[in-house]
This record gives structure tokens, C-alpha cells and sequence, in this order.
């Protein structure tokens, strides 16, 4: 599998590329509009098919290049159904699967940081990923106080969804801030300060407690978002 990760310093947001090299088809996680020039030019190199761009959420730091990237190659744009949006060309929910090639991503809601969360699960070439959006961050999780965010719903996202999954899974985020670019199930459930409560209270009271500032282009990103990144 062809598998490349792209990173947005403004927003500290990662897209991902993942394609099979045998079809040349792809798809692209979490895509940023600024950065299109860059993704045009790797699939053009890599003579790749857009099969498909996916977003995790709507997302509230960056404008999406799922508009663009569907006008640019025809490729299906797509967002969960909890999204509400009428800008995607389908949507998708729990237990869907979107092939590429002879892979398949998972859909898994796992919602919280957003009600529209979701995270994609990978078996490929005998490994396992989890693509897990602002869900499940290195040594973090998603904040939960806006967008019908609820700590509670994201304490079973994350204990009930995707720490039981395989140790070994590579946890690829939305976003990382310290320069982390990759973790396993095994090291968040071990090592991730969020995940040492004792119960969903516990959980609840810590995500109270954080007062983070609302990020700096929240007024212009979600609802460029929930046009797919088209600019009106």
C-alpha cells in the first residue's frame, strides 16, 4: 500500500494519501484546501486514481479540500450522515466500508470531540491502522465543548471503540501539535494522561476542566465546511 502523510503548519492538522498500487486507486483523509497544489501533484506523480476524499468532522481550524479535490478529479467527496450537509456526494456511517483497490477503510463512529465524528480502520499488507480524527490524539484526545461535543459520548468512543482495538494498530490523528506524527493503541492506552481516569466521570470532570480558547478561524471554518471547502 502507498501511504503518505501530509502536514498543515497553520492548523497542525495531517492529511493522509493512502492508495493501492496495484488498481492506483486512492484515497485522501482530512484534506486542507491550501494545500491542493501539493496533492494534485503527488497523485499526477504517483499516476493515482482519487477514488475518494473523506473527512473525519467538520472540522473548525481549517477549510477542507473536499470541494476542490472532487471538482479537480472527479473522486466522490464524503462526510458522515451526522455531518448535515448536502455538499458531499454520499455519506457514510457505522460499519460502512469505502474500498480502494483491494483495501477497505472501517467506518467506526466514535463521536464526542464532535457529534459527527468518526475514525477509519485499515487491515492492510499485515498491518493495522486506525485513522482516528480528533477522536483520539497522540497522548491526547479531542476537546468537547462545542459542536455537540459531549465528554461522556466521547469516553465510550474511546474505552468502548477504539482501545479495544488490536495493540499493535498504528493510531494516525487529525492532529498533533508537538510533532508526533504516529502512536499504537498499546502506547495511547499505556501512556496517554487523558486515558488514566478511572471512570467516565473522572473523564468528564478532566474534559471540564481544560478552558481551552476557541480555535482562530472557527467563525470561518465550519461553515466553509459544511459547503466543502467552496467559498461563496
Amino acid at each position: 500500500m502507498i501511504f503518505r502523510q501530509f502536514f498543515d503548519q497553520t492548523s497542525s492538522t495531517y492529511t493522509y494519501l493512502l492508495a493501492d498500487e496495484t488498481s492506483a486507486e486512492a484515497v485522501f483523509i482530512d484534506p486542507v484546501k491550501e494545500h491542493m497544489p501539493a496533492y494534485l501533484q503527488l497523485l499526477s506523480e504517483l499516476q493515482l486514481t482519487l477514488k475518494a476524499a473523506l473527512d473525519t468532522h467538520v472540522h473548525a481550524d481549517h477549510i477542507t479540500a473536499l470541494g476542490d479535490l472532487r471538482a479537480a478529479t472527479g473522486c466522490v467527496s464524503m462526510m458522515g450522515k451526522q455531518a448535515q450537509t448536502d455538499c458531499v456526494s454520499e455519506v457514510f456511517s457505522e460499519g460502512d466500508r469505502v474500498s480502494f483497490g483491494r483495501y477497505q477503510l472501517q467506518v467506526m463512529y466514535t463521536p464526542g470531540h464532535t457529534d459527527d465524528s468518526y475514525s477509519f480502520y485499515l487491515e492492510a499488507d499485515g498491518r493495522r491502522y486506525v485513522f482516528t480524527g480528533d477522536t483520539l490524539l497522540i497522548r491526547g484526545s479531542g476537546r468537547t465543548d462545542f459542536q455537540n461535543g459531549d465528554a461522556a459520548t466521547q469516553y465510550h468512543s474511546l474505552f468502548d471503540r477504539l482501545l479495544v482495538l488490536p495493540d499493535e494498530t498504528l493510531v494516525y490523528p487529525a492532529h498533533d501539535y508537538k510533532g508526533w506524527t504516529v502512536s499504537s493503541i498499546a502506547e495511547e492506552r499505556s501512556h496517554n494522561p487523558r486515558l488514566q481516569v478511572k471512570d467516565k466521570a473522572a473523564y468528564v470532570s478532566l474534559m471540564s476542566s481544560l478552558h481551552l480558547p476557541n480555535p482562530k478561524l472557527m467563525d470561518v471554518a465550519v461553515p466553509a465546511n459544511r459547503t466543502c471547502g467552496q467559498i461563496k
